[in-house]
């Protein structure tokens, strides 16, 4: 069987080439869209995009994938997800509705703590069948590059007992997975109910948790969920640069629901990205600005939970702040595998304009994870992680309002869920 592939018959080929970076301002208003090409695949790499003729002529002996004119576009990255859980958390839903605001539901002992006493209860195949279920999902929307945090173990044991789920997903799957630790994720109700025990818990996630972490190399990035009411911005600080110490890249749930400062503390430590802000100050703004970090927006969340107030993407990218669209797939406030969603929402919602969800949704999400010089992009030398929608034209991908149109998807030049299998060899 070859190792080569030919995607032909195409309609549209998103590209979305260009530099292998974050994109910026009017870039992000270009996805690089060409009509009669084919994109050739050797092994696990992009070779080629160009016209189809050509590319026929050259490769005779390629295995050819009928894209039966529908649309080719980069896998998407979903740089923002915390998929490893157990059970779901519907019965929040219910009280945010009656007015039960969700800061008071985590007093309570529900939310983020409700998730933390399931999957202590839980063990490793669980969870990982749970989980890989899950990605099946997430690949059969079009994605191909997933983020996956830790952070409902709270304890040294069940976090790592989440890092080693994640690594045998990422051994077991053919989708790239980007381990984050998530250990401060919230404070753990055993360590709020002392005198000190706040103090003790930032203690053991910097000097008990991490030192493991780092040691078995279980993740790429930590992450730390800065909020009032959960970490402060100087106990986040603390944390992730002793995170940056130990060889961790820097992630940052910031100024999600209230502006405390968390987008100027990400940039001031050149975090990768910063993530949420929808309540972000203009002065967040301009530090992201000048820093360089990715905004990782995330509008399912804002919808779930019934606020009116988004993300102010487009001041964000009229300032020249690199945004990237995720789902924040998690079981209590953005319980949804679906990535075309987020891209409705991103238009809907956002304000954005069609090229600029989709860079969003590819480059951008690549470089939220440091990967935009592999991925997110359809371009000689790149990793071959794309997705065949059975539609007529790019613009369609946030039209279709939750409407599963991913025919295909591939990571690295393999399939990615069942449906690939009967097309991917075929002549």
């Amino acid at each position: 069987m070859s190792d080569e592939l030919l995607l032909v018959n195409a309609r549209q080929v998103v590209t979305c080439a260009g530099p292998g970076r974050a994109r910026r301002g009017s870039e992000m208003a270009d996805a690089a869209i060409r009509e009669g090409v084919a994109v050739h695949v050797r092994g696990e790499t992009i070779v080629d995009v160009a016209l189809e003729s050509t590319l026929r002529e050259a490769h005779p002996g390629a295995a050819l994938v009928d894209c039966e004119r529908g649309v080719v576009t980069p896998g998407f990255v979903d740089s923002h997800t915390h998929a490893v859980f157990g059970r779901a958390r519907y019965e929040e839903q219910e009280l945010r509705a009656s007015g039960v605001p969700y800061m008071e539901i985590a007093r309570r002992g529900g939310g983020i703590h409700a998730s933390v006493r399931d999957l202590r209860a839980r063990d490793e195949d669980e969870l990982f069948a749970l989980a890989r279920r899950r990605l099946a999902a997430l690949a059969a929307s079009g994605v191909t590059t997933v983020e996956l945090k830790s952070g409902y173990g709270l304890s040294l044991d069940d976090e790592l007992k989440m890092l080693r789920v994640i690594r045998r997903l990422a051994d077991a799957l053919p989708m790239r997975i980007v381990p984050t630790w998530l250990g401060a994720h919230e404070v753990p109700l055993e360590f709020r109910g002392r005198d000190g025990g706040r103090r003790e818990y930032v203690d053991r996630l910097i000097h008990e948790m991490l030192p493991a972490v780092a040691v078995e190399r279980l993740a790429r990035f930590a992450d730390v969920f800065c909020e009032p009411g959960v970490f402060t911005v100087d106990e986040a600080r603390e944390i992730l640069v002793a995170a940056s110490a130990a060889g961790l890249g820097l992630k940052l749930h910031a100024d999600e629901l209230t502006s405390g400062g968390g987008a100027e503390l990400a940039a001031s430590l050149g975090a990768t990205s910063a993530d949420h802000l929808a309540a972000i100050s203009d002065a967040g703004i301009e530090a992201l600005a000048g820093a360089g970090t990715v905004a990782t927006l995330l509008p399912a969340t804002m919808l779930f939970l019934g606020k009116r107030e988004h993300a102010p993407a487009r001041r964000l990218i009229d300032a020249g702040v690199p945004v990237a669209l995720a789902t924040d797939f998690n079981p209590g406030t953005s319980p949804t595998t679906n990535f075309p969603l987020v891209l409705t929402l991103g238009v809907s919602q956002l304000r954005l304009g069609v090229a600029e969800v989709l860079v969003a949704a590819t480059v951008n999400g690549a470089a939220a994870l440091g990967l935009a010089d592999r991925t997110g992009q359809l371009a000689p030398g790149f990793s071959a992680d794309l997705a065949l929608w059975a539609i007529d034209d790019a613009r369609e991908l946030p039209y279709w309002l939750g409407g599963g149109r991913c025919h295909a998807s591939w990571t690295r030049g393999k399939p990615c869920h069942p449906r690939d299998l009967e097309l991917a060899f075929s002549r």
